[in-house]
């Protein structure tokens, strides 16, 4: 159900108040406000009208009272809100032809606002959609996050290197948050767990000699799509309980005087602190409680707000882990439930475990948290105590499941204990509370149950269950493709950017000659466009009429972005070897971050743009292929891409990509995948054909037969593969680092030696290069039937309706959450009636 809404916009309104805002800001007359200033008055003025709309909703909220979501993650990659804003109140085009009366391009004033730097990758990405979606569906949620000031890191590239600069998103302050005092809250680590005698004899416990900061909420809204609903992205700031010690400051003990300031701050300077050293273990593990505790806090005292009996609480909230970092969620829920609130463990446990649902994200097992006993009991004392007892009772039904069954019950504990091997396991504690354990895609959630968390599903069946990803079409193709967007209006209606599965009627032009030139020359002006963005950043001149090959996302060895420039280089050695060679014209785009700390990506990504060079300078190919990296991968110039991109690089180790998104947008931006049978790519094929895609590789079967049964010796493909040896070799001879030939070694050796446990060519690139290859090369030979292309482009396009994120919240909504729409007409009723 979604409430029609028309946003009484005033497009004179809006110049008045951009104009006053530039004088009562910046003392400047609007003809003299550079755009920075233009941005962030445009954007107050915005805001302005976004909260009455956020009012109205959240008074509808104290009138129905509706069961509310509160989706933790540890990630919000957001995007900038200005556009997308617009878009949702359906007011782009009043306030672009405002700004050009003031003598302004929107698109130049949009620039001018920063990538919230909120999250990294694929985790946050989601998080963003499934809010635009919540709203748009009129469904009450929160996001509940950190406000990091510097985010992961702002990338950039010197010498090829990956350089981490912070990101300072928050320099000139955000025009779209609100701070919230009057919710703050209190959050303790450290000190020690004392017992007093509480009511009827029960021994009661309190946390004693911590150290506490404040969470102070600030508050970004969300706003739905044509029905005036505004959901909140709450994001908490740690500030000291004192922020200043006058007394310790008179007596010149200066450090001391700021000491707690500093200590709070660290909390919320920047997203996954590299985590090498004990420093940045405890840094981690104090974000993660530092928002869950917040948030849970806040949650219960809005439910007491609205209700009586804390019994009741799972039938008004409920609490989403977006992973394992908000794990903590589950014993903070049940701290509060007994020290504050008296409840018995028993009646804690039962609301807890009514109202706490997981998602898992990953199959793989490095990436499940674990936290040394010694560090988790030091900084939350009261905490551990609480999963030592989780723990103690959880082996205790291990025990009366299989003590009788035939089980080696000492190996189930081995694999499903919350505390083992002097670690607690965070996705275990999550399985053993949740009442929903959901994966992200079907074959993701299929190995999850039959072969990472097997013991659990065995244990827990009616727990498991697939919300397969999905992405907001108002983002990706409304706000990133308006020339796409348009034609498709123009084709089908704009029922499409509520309800995507109307995109299916495109398959009606798929085979038209007019459709199929028009839909191909959109992609080309978005490929000059895109063209352009790379001269200016990049200084590399790339052909729009080249195919666009583009491979972007979070630098990982399991996505096997090494397996695509080891092509690229292959195709170089052949461009060399035939320079009259049939090929037509590509330019390979790549665009990704490396975790601080992660060696092996950062290598990768020096060798891509070591790769790029030697080609990018080389007259001999004419130009024939081009290589792009682009610096600072991120939402706003990832649009830019989308749209523009030809080829989508899905070609993640097959087993090891839980979902993907990235394959989505490009999808509906009409770029053709090519890809193995992984992830979102399987039920992508299923959605438009197989021979819509190019598929290739090792099955996630074969690979897990691999994995557990040996088998496969790289060697064997290095000695036998003339190719294959060829582009191997030149990672070690110099071809792309005559200063220092042994530069890229570690890539070497990690594709044919085993080391610290894990196999030579741990995710089989060597094993699928030929496959690849082979599948590259029927792309060339499919490019050049230029309306075979087209239809294919377009069916891409229009097989898409599965995908959005619509769809997976209703899903959710159905299955999980059980969320009752809010009906903002309800109190326009009640309004007239009185």
């Amino acid at each position: 159900m979604m409430n029609k809404f028309q946003l009484n916009f005033d497009k004179d309104l809006f110049k008045r108040s951009v104009e006053y805002n530039i004088r009562t800001m910046y003392r400047r007359e609007i003809k003299k406000a550079k755009p920075e200033q233009i941005f962030q008055a445009a954007a107050y003025a915005l805001k302005d009208q976004i909260v009455d709309c956020w009012m109205n909703t959240q008074k509808a909220f104290d009138e129905q009272n509706p069961k509310t979501l509160y989706y933790l993650s540890m990630e919000f990659l957001m995007g900038r809100a200005f556009g997308n804003d617009l878009i949702n109140l359906q007011a782009f085009e009043p306030v672009q032809e405002a700004l050009r009366e003031l003598g302004f391009d929107i698109n130049k004033i949009e620039d001018e606002e920063p990538d919230p730097a909120l999250g990294n990758g694929g985790l946050g990405r989601l998080a963003a959609c499934f809010l635009d979606s919540l709203a748009t569906l009129n469904y009450p949620a929160y996001g509940c996050g950190i406000r990091y000031r510097y985010g992961m890191f702002k990338q950039q590239i010197r010498d090829g290197y990956q350089v981490e600069a912070p990101d300072n998103w928050l320099e000139n302050g955000n025009p779209f948050e609100l701070r919230r005092p009057e919710y703050t809250q209190e959050v303790h680590f450290g000190g020690y767990v004392s017992s007093y005698p509480g009511p009827n004899g029960r021994t009661m416990f309190r946390q004693e000699g911590y150290r506490a900061v404040k969470a102070i909420p600030y508050d970004m809204p969300v706003v739905g799509y044509g029905n005036g609903f505004v959901d909140t992205l709450r994001i908490w700031d740690a500030e000291p309980m004192e922020s200043f010690h006058l007394d310790s400051f008179d007596k010149g003990d200066y450090q001391k005087a700021v000491e707690e300031a500093n200590l709070a701050r660290t909390i919320c300077e920047v997203l996954y602190p590299c985590d090498d050293h004990v420093q940045g273990k405890e840094l981690r593990l104090k974000q993660q409680y530092f928002f869950v505790s917040a948030s849970v806090q806040l949650a219960i005292q809005k439910f007491l707000s609205r209700n009586k009996d804390i019994h009741d609480l799972p039938k008004k909230a409920v609490f989403q882990m977006n992973d394992t970092h908000p794990t903590l969620t589950v014993p903070e829920l049940m701290r509060i439930l007994m020290d504050e609130y008296m409840l018995e463990w028993d009646e804690a446990w039962d609301i807890v475990t009514q109202c706490t649902a997981y998602t898992n994200h990953t199959i793989m097992a490095e990436a499940l948290e674990k936290w040394p006993i010694e560090l988790f009991s030091r900084l939350l004392p009261r905490i551990y105590q609480i999963v030592e007892e989780i723990n103690r009772r959880f082996e205790i039904k291990i025990h009366e499941k299989y003590d009788h069954a035939g089980v080696n019950v000492a190996e189930k504990i081995k694999a499903m204990a919350v505390i083992y091997d002097g670690q607690v396991r965070m996705a275990n504690m999550a399985i053993v509370a949740g009442f929903s354990v959901n994966g992200v895609a079907r074959l993701h959630t299929e190995i999850l149950k039959n072969e990472s968390l097997h013991d659990f599903y065995e244990m827990f069946p009616e727990k498991f269950n697939n919300k397969t990803n999905g992405i907001t079409q108002r983002r990706f193709l409304a706000h990133a493709n308006p020339l796409l967007a348009a034609w498709v209006t123009e084709h089908i209606g704009d029922e499409w950017i509520t309800d995507l599965s109307q995109i299916a009627e495109l398959k009606d032009y798929a085979d038209d000659k007019k459709a199929q030139k028009e839909f191909m020359q959109i992609k080309y002006k978005n490929k000059v466009r895109l063209a352009k963005y790379i001269e200016e950043h990049n200084g590399i001149t790339v052909d729009p009429r080249s195919i666009f090959d583009v491979q972007v996302k979070r630098l990982h060895e399991y996505k096997r972005q090494l397996l695509n420039i080891l092509h690229v280089m292959y195709v170089y050695n052949q461009l060399k070897a035939n320079p009259n060679m049939d090929y037509p014209k590509h330019t390979f785009i790549f665009g990704a971050k490396a975790a601080a700390g992660y060696k092996t990506a950062k290598l990768t990504i020096k060798l891509i743009n070591s790769v790029a060079d030697v080609i990018n300078n080389d007259p001999s190919i004419e130009d024939k292929i081009k290589v792009v990296f682009i610096e600072d991968y991120r939402v706003s110039n990832a649009e830019l891409i989308f749209a523009a991109a030809d080829i989508s690089e899905q070609i993640s180790t097959a087993s090891k990509e839980a979902s993907g998104t990235g394959c989505m947008k490009l999808m509906l931006n009409g770029a053709v995948t090519i890809g193995t049978m992984d992830g979102a790519n399987v039920e992508m094929a299923e959605e438009m054909g197989e021979e819509n895609m190019f598929i290739f590789g090792l099955s996630s079967q074969e690979v897990i037969n691999y994995e557990n049964n040996g088998g496969y010796d790289p060697h064997e493909i290095f000695n036998n593969d003339g190719d294959i040896r060829q582009v191997m070799v030149q990672l070690i001879n110099g071809t792309y680092s005559p200063d220092d030939p042994n530069r890229f070694r570690p890539l070497y050796d990690s594709l044919l030696q085993s080391h610290g446990g894990a196999p030579a060519d741990r995710y089989f690139i060597l094993k699928d290069f030929a496959s690849y290859a082979e599948a590259q090369r029927r792309i060339v030979a499919a490019y050049e039937d230029k309306k075979a292309w087209a239809k294919m482009a377009i069916l891409n396009t229009a097989s898409t309706g599965k995908f959005t994120s619509d769809r997976t919240i209703q899903e959710y909504v159905d299955d999980i959450w059980h969320l009752t729409p809010v009906d903002l007409n309800a109190r326009k009723s009640r309004r007239k009636s009185k």
